[in-house]
């Protein structure tokens, strides 16, 4: 829980790093505030999120079933070691196996 709140934080940090830096660009052109403020929202909003879920998929752990060809998957994070060997065994167990998309 306290690693998901220092994420958070990092990711709201460098959204309004991003903000700033818009803004700070946006100044010299005598831009409306409120026009301003629609850009710093939307670029805070997006790199914040995409700061988050990059965080987030780079400290999940992803078990896969082990039978040949299937593409079968889960994503935990935040477990400890007993569940984390549950999760592992499921996905190893799981009874629907599935192939790959052909692309």
């Amino acid at each position: 829980m306290r690693a998901r709140r220092i994420r958070l934080v990092i990711a709201l940090g460098v959204g309004a790093a991003a903000a700033a830096v818009v803004w700070a660009r946006l100044r010299p052109y005598g831009v409306p505030w409120d026009l301003t403020a629609v850009c710093i929202l939307a670029v805070a909003g997006t790199i914040a999120s995409t700061a988050l879920h990059l965080a987030e998929v780079l400290s999940a752990t992803t078990h896969r079933c082990t039978a040949p060809g299937c593409s079968f998957r889960i994503r935990t994070t935040g477990v400890d070691a007993a569940e984390r060997r549950r999760w592992q065994e499921a996905a190893a167990a799981h009874p629907d196996h599935r192939l790959p998309r052909s692309a």
